[in-house]
């Protein structure tokens, strides 16, 4: 299977480039929702223009006409103040709420690319990078990770790792025959799946097993690893 050196760096580029339009777009929709309310937002001296046009307009004298200019006056600088104070709250709320819709889109392209990375590392696996197998310690390295292993399963382990060498697949049958001796006519195809069983069992994590020591259907078992990280001491 080749190898994309370069497909984390592009997919990393990518979700950059979408952050940042992603960004840009939330914005500037904002920005221009922001301008279409105050530029649609009564004046805030409007009130007050009116009532001084009443004043130019008519030839008011009496004491009562002038009280009622006083109100409408106050009433007009109370409005043009309640108006102003929208205004803020206004801005403020639009500034809370690209905030949070910037951070709410952040969110969105992390889980995103979290989700894409998990795809390609379920689909990939664990990638080992040395095997290194002591049938005197009874152990196995497996990237700088010790397992201890009973000495059927060594000798399992490292029947498949010679296998693997020479590219060949083992059935049951022929893992049983070159662990035991005998001849793979004489053994029984049940004796080297239980011996796959107990090398899994004995690895203990299900997810490194399964992909250490793979079954092809009708074939036999097999490890899924470059021949050449194997060793054995």
């Amino acid at each position: 299977m080749p190898v994309r050196s370069t497909s984390v760096t592009e997919t990393r580029a990518a979700g950059t480039r979408v952050a940042l339009i992603g960004t840009v777009a939330v914005v500037a929709i904002l920005a221009l929702a922001a301008i279409f309310l105050f530029l649609n937002l009564p004046d805030a001296n409007a009130f007050n223009a009116r009532v001084e046009r009443i004043f130019v307009e008519n030839d008011l004298t009496s004491a009562a006409e002038i009280k009622l200019l006083e109100i409408l006056a106050q009433s007009g600088t109370a409005f043009s103040d309640t108006l102003a104070s929208y205004r803020v709250v206004i801005f403020v709320l639009l500034v809370f709420a690209t905030a949070m819709l910037v951070a709410a889109l952040g969110l969105l392209l992390t889980i995103v690319a979290l989700n894409r990375r998990m795809g390609e590392i379920e689909r990939a696996g664990i990638t080992v990078n040395s095997l290194l197998i002591s049938r005197e310690e009874r152990a196995v390295y497996l990237n700088n990770m010790e397992f201890s292993l009973t000495e059927a399963a060594i000798e399992t382990l490292a029947v498949l790792a010679e296998a693997r060498m020479d590219d060949d697949v083992l059935n049951g049958a022929e893992l049983e025959a070159l662990i035991s001796g005998r001849k793979a006519a004489d053994c029984d195809e049940s004796a080297g799946a239980m011996r796959i069983k107990r090398l899994r069992d004995a690895l203990g994590n299900q997810l490194l097993s399964e992909v250490l020591v793979r079954t092809i259907a009708r074939r036999g078992y097999m490890l899924t690893i470059d021949k050449d990280v194997i060793r054995m001491v």
